[in-house]
């Protein structure tokens, strides 16, 4: 496996204070309208989890969704979604965190992973680590039998290091670096 490949780098589109001042935005929507991309991200994370024994992957709304599917249909998997608040129509647990800029809440269906379960959760970028730390926390509720956790992107060039927030506790795999 190739971290940091030359291929996704070219096509990873960085924005300058967005959504606020400060903020150098990421922008993975032009990595998922590449097929080639698409399939270097897919093929890379498949080999990270191939033998894990995965059964169900947790998408992060909205982006974790893209490749949460995918790399489910590849390992046939089922896929569950964690979302913003007032999206899911059935009974949900939620956890609220704050983010580089603001306070959100994530929520999932309360039948959504069983004791026996292998979750893989994933998203598209690891900055502060908010987001994925809720989510975290959500599956943690329904004592899976393990946990990993995916990103596309893990930001460590703006002094963030959501990593840390998952020492001990999960273990944490991303395709790229920046």
């Amino acid at each position: 496996m190739l971290m940091n490949n030359p291929v996704l780098l070219e096509n990873l589109r960085c924005i300058p204070d967005f959504p606020k001042k400060g903020i150098n935005f990421r922008d993975v929507t032009t990595l998922f309208k590449s097929a080639e991309c698409m399939k270097t991200i897919l093929d890379e994370m498949y080999e990270l989890y191939k033998d894990k024994g995965i059964t169900k992957i947790v998408g992060i709304e909205s982006r974790g969704f893209v490749m949460a599917a995918a790399l489910a249909a590849k390992l046939g998997t089922g896929v569950v979604l964690a979302r913003k608040p007032g999206k899911l129509p059935s009974t949900v647990i939620k956890e609220s965190f704050s983010k580089e800029y603001g306070v959100d809440t994530i929520e999932m269906h309360l039948d959504s992973i069983q004791k026996d379960d292998v979750v893989l959760i994933h998203d598209d970028l690891l900055a502060t680590g908010g987001t994925a730390l809720a989510t975290y926390k959500l599956v943690k509720y329904f004592k899976p039998k393990e946990i990993y956790m995916n990103f596309i992107i893990e930001i460590r060039d703006e002094g963030l290091h959501g990593r840390d927030l998952f020492k001990g506790l999960v273990d944490v795999t991303t395709i790229m670096t920046t």
